[in-house]
């Protein structure tokens, strides 16, 4: 007897079978009108960017090389982790195509603040911190004062709370 998600209880004979697992996956693409997911399972921020653009458009390797925000282009596009990069220059782009962990944000470019309190929010490129070689975006500049405030609290609070935050917790 075939199982209330396989194609033969739906009408189909002979298609390959939904799995629940299939269909959590396409309801997971439906609930991710912010964000997409990454290979690894955990969101990406594409909040504010169409076309499921990381971080706004911005480049994440120009706040290492040069010192801050700074908006990429399509024409140095890159897909990874399920969204699309962009960066500022081919000599951007190849850095982090050599080391994609080193220079994409904690948190998948949530609000590292946002992250602490359980959730994930936007953030606005100008708000970033980069602590341990680790780049930090956050909601705005007020919250970013905030969370420098006490970095280490918050630092300990988002390693927590990141693992279990999924799109669903986006705000």
């Amino acid at each position: 007897m075939p199982n209330e998600t396989s194609n033969e209880a739906l009408g189909r004979p002979g298609a390959p079978a939904l799995t629940r697992r299939g269909l959590l996956v396409i309801a997971a693409a439906f609930a991710l009108p912010g964000a997409v997911l990454a290979a690894a399972g955990r969101p990406v921020n594409t909040l504010g960017s169409p076309a499921g653009v990381a971080i706004r458009g911005y480049d994440p390797v120009a706040y290492f090389r040069e010192g801050g925000p700074r908006r990429g282009s399509a024409e140095h596009a890159v897909m990874n982790g399920g969204a699309t990069w962009h960066f500022a220059s081919a000599a951007n782009k190849a850095l982090f195509l050599a080391d994609p962990e080193r220079y994409k944000p904690a948190y998948g470019g949530f609000c590292a603040y946002g992250t602490s309190r359980g959730y994930l929010v936007k953030i606005e490129p100008e708000a970033w911190s980069i602590v341990e070689g680790r780049l930090y975006l956050n909601y705005d500049l007020g919250v970013r004062e905030t969370w420098s405030g006490d970095t280490a609290k918050y630092l300990a609070r988002s390693e927590k709370n990141w693992p279990r935050l999924t799109a669903r917790d986006i705000r």
